[in-house]
């Protein structure tokens, strides 16, 4: 995202217990022409299809308008004026949070009528300067939005609610008034405490669970919990196909061997260059916990070696599909996307060379050769996951 730092982005929720479908609404958006991330979360009045429809045409207004660099203000009168308001409270269904961090690290924060945001820098809550801003929303009733800026510095973290966290356990012995943003704040702080590196997405399930523990693990409302994490960025090396040129086989070595962070392999005739040229042992692995892939092996100082162009095209597969709340199952694909999500700047080395297997017509339609696939996955990692992403080719 910067020089500096990464920022790592993640929402956790839990649906009403008695719906199917999430009335809050949580987008994110890369803008990689300017090097800027827009996060919304939108909370639909009320749970269910009616919550989820509105909070959609929230979330989706403020992330459009804020791409397109409008003033927060003209932002926020905007999407007030065209939500509908409810006929007998007079008040509009849906509340948002949006989040837009620029080229330079610039956070801008704009929230109405969620649970305000939590600054956390070197374990204690930042108050930078927030300013209020009111207005008309066409029906004589002020409307107030709050608005705060600052530059962040690596540590930083932002957690950022919908009602369902502070409300939690509302009612009973423990929380008679709720959880409470303070309870959320101090819980947060205790955590980074004892875990200075979490990551975004392990935070944010812990503060879901523990407000979803409050509720007796049956969530009373639609509840979220996102982060914004400034920090080191964590790295991922994948290669996957052998060099156009066999002569280029030790530059692929020595980029596998200098690179600092996890490494996978993919492909057997990649994993065969990298432990000749490095001169590391190749273990073949039986068990076969995807019935549609052959079992992983293991190369020493290697994190994941699996098969190639099956499991790449299992991965994407798994990617068009995922959701945040999603829990990762067994077997290579689910492997390689764990560590997608463990890691922030991701980097290909694909060999170019042409392999025969590959352009057998009796082969199914959907085995493309890797480059293709290759640049689908990079896409799908940046645009829904945020992700740094570099594609070098052999």
């Amino acid at each position: 995202m910067t020089d500096h730092f990464f920022v790592e982005v993640d929402c956790q929720q839990k649906i009403h217990y008695r719906e199917r479908i999430c009335g809050d609404v949580f987008l994110s958006s890369k803008v990689k022409e300017e090097n800027r991330i827009i996060i919304v979360l939108s909370d639909g009045m009320g749970h269910g299809v009616k919550a989820s429809v509105l909070g959609t045409l929230t979330a989706t207004m403020a992330l459009n308008f804020t791409k397109e660099h409008r003033e927060p203000e003209k932002t926020a009168e905007i999407i007030m004026k065209t939500l509908p308001e409810c006929s007998e409270r007079k008040i509009n269904y849906s509340t948002f949070t949006i989040i837009d961090i620029e080229n330079d690290g610039k956070t801008t924060i704009l929230e109405y009528d969620n649970p305000e945001c939590i600054i956390i820098r070197d374990r204690k809550v930042m108050n930078p300067e927030e300013k209020t801003i009111r207005f008309n929303s066409g029906n004589g009733e002020n409307k107030v939005i709050r608005v705060t800026s600052f530059q962040p510095k690596k540590g930083d973290r932002i957690i950022f609610t919908s009602d369902g966290i502070p409300q939690s356990g509302l009612g009973t012995p423990m929380f008679p008034f709720g959880w409470g943003i303070d309870n959320v704040t101090r819980f947060a702080i205790d955590i980074i405490r004892q875990y200075p590196q979490i990551s975004a997405r392990q935070l944010s399930a812990k503060i879901l669970n523990t407000a979803y523990r409050h509720d007796g693990f049956m969530a009373k409302d639609d509840t979220s919990c996102g982060i914004v994490f400034f920090r080191e960025p964590r790295t991922l090396l994948i290669c996957s196909g052998p060099p156009y040129e066999k002569d280029d086989d030790p530059e692929l070595a020595r980029i596998v061997k200098e690179f600092k962070g996890k490494k996978i392999i993919m492909g057997a005739t990649t994993g065969d260059i990298i432990a000749r040229e490095l001169k590391l042992n190749i273990k073949n692995g039986f068990t076969f916990d995807d019935p549609e892939l052959p079992p992983i092996s293991y190369i020493d100082e290697i994190d994941l070696y699996t098969e190639g162009i099956l499991t790449l095209n299992k991965v994407e597969k798994i990617l068009k599909a995922y959701h945040n709340n999603d829990i990762t199952g067994k077997g290579p694909a689910e492997e390689v996307i764990k560590l997608f999500l463990e890691s922030d700047e991701i980097q290909f080395v694909i060999g170019t060379r042409i392999n025969i297997a590959h352009q057998d017509p009796n082969l199914p339609v959907e085995l493309e050769i890797r480059r293709t696939v290759i640049n689908r996955i990079a896409r799908l990692l940046e645009e829904k996951l945020l992700k740094n992403v570099k594609i070098k080719y052999l």
